[in-house]
């Protein structure tokens, strides 16, 4: 005799997906709003996921397709010209967006940046920065605070010291406002971008936010002239390393505009998306006080009072599953897309050039296939991270394509969560639960709500 299904309990936010088909225009009017709505709530139960809205596309999620996406046909499966789009006015031919023999001489190059050594020697950093936030959290007093806020301060002054460290030349202010503009108002899927317009029809959002986006990379290559000019002492930052770094098979090394779009390249990714899967991962923690206990009781027993240094992050396995876990529930990048260039079969689907082919992240993470109550908080399901497929959780992507900072975006993760944890209790505001709402990444609309009580 089978026992009845156990109740999951109270689940934490998630997206509703589409349960109808959606024509082109409603897909449109739902893409502006939250991208993730476009997602079949199918798409979490079945490998594959196929139609044609202006073009055909299709989402898979069958780890063993994705791993033929991301890794043995990497080059018949290119980033998507939407995802091209979007980004090539903020960034421009940077490691994010380059194909081919562009793509791989700055990957070499940039690789030695986010080596084990350097990113540790950057964990004091981290550490400050965490230790600025829990201050500012104490001076508020018994007020509640929007901690998605206080995870942006805090990951923008870690990428700011990291990135331009003691440079006055570089208005991080400025680069900030900008970039928030950008992803507010140019991050909106256009029509033209789902129909495969080329890129030179203007975007109107694009182009009012382009104004902002010259004086950033304006001061962004008097900054990197600048330091040329000087030199730097102390621990090498990463435009040190970067103006040092030296593609080895070719000896090619990145000119201003090349430095200057992978920087803020690493800027917006090094901030936005670290800042994210904190924000989630304090919205975690006050959603179950119980693993918010047992994790701090983990801080208390490793840190005893003291700073976190990058060799205590190997010492937090419970904090690492918890970021880990919020990764899984609300990924930063919800959807990531690829155009076919050749024809191919997938889970038995045909695949012709000029498709789109979509593997949304936030549905693989919620797939009945492969996860046990996969919409349920549970860190411990990566205590053995053997048991996971490696294709069936790609918070940073996989294959030669990988997000290079990846190591970088975890230790700060690990250092402020924790950090936070050993100084405060969180408690969530009543009827402030956060959306999730994906433009660019997936952020929780409305903030993260809490209140901190200090411990003793």
């Amino acid at each position: 005799m089978t026992q009845p299904e156990q109740s999951p309990g109270p689940l934490p936010v998630r997206v509703p997906l589409v349960t109808q088909p959606v024509g082109l225009l409603g897909s449109l009017q739902m893409a502006r709003r939250n991208v993730l709505s476009i997602i079949p709530k199918i798409a979490t139960t079945q490998p594959i996921v196929s139609g044609k809205t202006g073009k055909r596309w299709h989402m898979v999620i069958d780890p063993s397709a994705i791993r033929e996406i991301l890794l043995d046909r990497l080059e018949d499966y290119p980033k998507s010209d939407v995802t091209k789009n979007l980004l090539r006015p903020a960034i421009g031919e940077s490691l994010f967006i380059a194909e081919g023999a562009h793509w791989r001489w700055q990957r070499r190059a940039a690789a030695p940046v986010f080596s084990q050594r350097n990113v540790r020697n950057l964990a004091p950093v981290m550490s400050h920065a965490a230790t600025r936030a829990a201050d500012r959290i104490a001076a508020a007093g018994p007020r509640a605070v929007n901690m998605l806020d206080e995870m942006v301060t805090t990951t923008f002054d870690v990428i700011g010291d990291v990135t331009f460290s003691g440079d006055g030349t570089f208005d991080r202010d400025k680069v900030h406002v900008a970039i928030d503009d950008y992803i507010a108002e140019a991050g909106k899927i256009s029509l033209f971008d789902i129909l495969g317009f080329p890129d030179w029809l203007p975007r109107p959002g694009r182009m009012m936010s382009g104004q902002a986006l010259k004086q950033m990379k304006a001061m962004a290559d008097s900054a990197i002239e600048a330091r040329v000019a000087r030199g730097h002492e102390g621990t090498p930052d990463l435009l040190d390393l970067l103006l040092e770094g030296v593609d080895p098979k070719t000896k090619r090394k990145m000119n201003t505009a090349e430095l200057r779009d992978n920087l803020l390249t690493f800027i917006v990714a090094g901030h936005e998306t670290t800042a994210l899967t904190l924000a989630w991962s304090m919205y975690l923690m006050g959603f179950d006080q119980g693993i918010q206990d047992r994790a701090r009781a983990e801080v208390q027993s490793v840190l005893q009072g003291r700073a976190c240094s990058g060799e205590d992050v190997d010492q937090l396995p419970l904090i690492r599953m918890i970021v880990d876990e919020a990764l899984r529930l609300y990924p930063a990048a919800g959807i990531i897309s690829r155009t076919a260039q050749k024809h191919d079969t997938l889970c038995d689907r045909e695949i012709r050039p000029g498709d789109t082919v979509m593997i949304p992240i936030y549905a693989l993470g919620r797939n009945e296939l492969l996860w046990d109550a996969p919409d349920a908080f549970r860190p411990e399901r990566f205590a053995d991270r053997k048991a996971i497929d490696r294709y069936a959780y790609l918070p940073f992507g996989d294959g030669p394509r990988i997000c290079i900072g990846a190591s970088f975006a975890l230790q700060e993760a690990v250092i402020v969560l924790a950090t936070l944890l050993g100084r405060f209790k969180f408690t969530p505001v009543p009827g402030k639960d956060p959306e999730p709402v994906m433009i660019l990444t997936l952020r929780p609309e409305g903030g993260v709500w809490m209140t901190a009580e200090p411990l003793d």
